[in-house]
């Protein structure tokens, strides 16, 4: 056995005894183990913890001093750490999950998807996102989520079982023909397509927006779809409450032109996207995954989209 293969079966397995674990134990003592698997945890994420240092000093330069990036790092690994073992429980347990949450802007929801089109929930690794969808789905809404196939096949079908049980339905991003019609049959059931829009998009397909202050590739997915479909967007974010309650934040719908209309109206849409995104993440700066190399891929000199 390769040392590659050896770290993947080492995840797996520990992934495996964990939420066994984790859906046995109540929650109240869950709780409890999960202080101790943070604290080690921290302490253990060195190169994590060096990216998100290195991610918070490019968003907020000369805005935050050493005291509040270093409060910000601890508080987004706590929050990391405390939704993974929230989501292993919840999967355990998904009926529990709806009494967890409040909505505000459930109008918003409810407007889009009377209309029959369905609606792209456009959000971002902010917030225990996996959890909001599956507490939705638990409302009874139809929720679809569009997600990259992980490496190991025993990890993917364990994700894809968890994910059909709580009703969440899972639609992967290659091939990518395959994904692109999920998508558009999805929406044209009416219902929810949840995508993320807050990761470096690397060097194809996407358009290049400002983001702190930057520019950052990024996915035109959600425009394009949206487009096709004429569905509304939604901006969807979830923020941890006091008590362990979490908070559902719907903004008002955007409408996307029909496609045809150029690549110029598309990168606007994205811009206007990202701006809100930013928005939550400068409100909410403990809530994003800042252990990720948003600006990654640079903007090519002269050019407006990623080639």
């Amino acid at each position: 056995m390769t040392l590659k293969n050896f770290k993947r079966a080492s995840a797996r397995y520990g992934l495996f005894t964990t939420s066994w674990l984790i859906a046995k134990l109540p929650y109240g003592l869950v709780k409890v183990v999960t202080h101790g698997l943070l604290f080690i945890g921290f302490h253990l994420t060195v190169k994590l913890k060096r990216v998100a240092r290195e991610t918070l000093a490019l968003a907020f330069r000369g805005e935050k001093d050493e005291q509040e990036i270093r409060r910000i790092i601890r508080e987004c690994f706590t929050h990391f750490g405390r939704g993974m073992i929230e989501m292993i429980y919840y999967t355990a347990h998904p009926e529990r999950a709806a009494a967890k949450f409040r909505i505000e802007g459930k109008e918003h929801l409810d407007r889009a998807l009377s209309e029959g089109r369905g609606a792209v929930a456009v959000t971002a690794h902010f917030g225990n996102f996996p959890l909001m969808m599956l507490a939705l789905a638990q409302m009874g809404y139809p929720v679809n989520c569009v997600i990259r196939e992980t490496r190991d096949p025993h990890i993917r079908d364990h994700v894809f079982k968890n994910m059909t049980k709580t009703k969440v339905k899972p639609i992967y991003t290659l091939p990518r023909k395959a994904c692109v019609n999920n998508c558009l049959a999805a929406l044209r059931n009416n219902e929810i397509l949840f995508m993320l829009l807050d990761q470096n998009f690397g060097s194809a397909g996407g358009v290049f927006v400002d983001f702190f202050g930057r520019k950052a590739a990024t996915a035109t997915g959600p425009v394009v779809l949206a487009g096709r479909a004429q569905a509304l967007i939604l901006p969807m974010f979830v923020v941890r409450q006091e008590g362990d309650f979490h908070k559902i934040f719907i903004e008002p719908p955007r409408a996307i032109e029909p496609r045809g209309n150029g690549n110029d109206k598309i990168a606007a849409h994205v811009s206007e996207l990202t701006r809100v995104i930013e928005t939550y993440i400068r409100r909410y700066p403990q809530e994003w995954g800042w252990m990720h190399r948003r600006w990654k891929t640079r903007k090519p000199e002269g050019g407006e989209h990623v080639h």
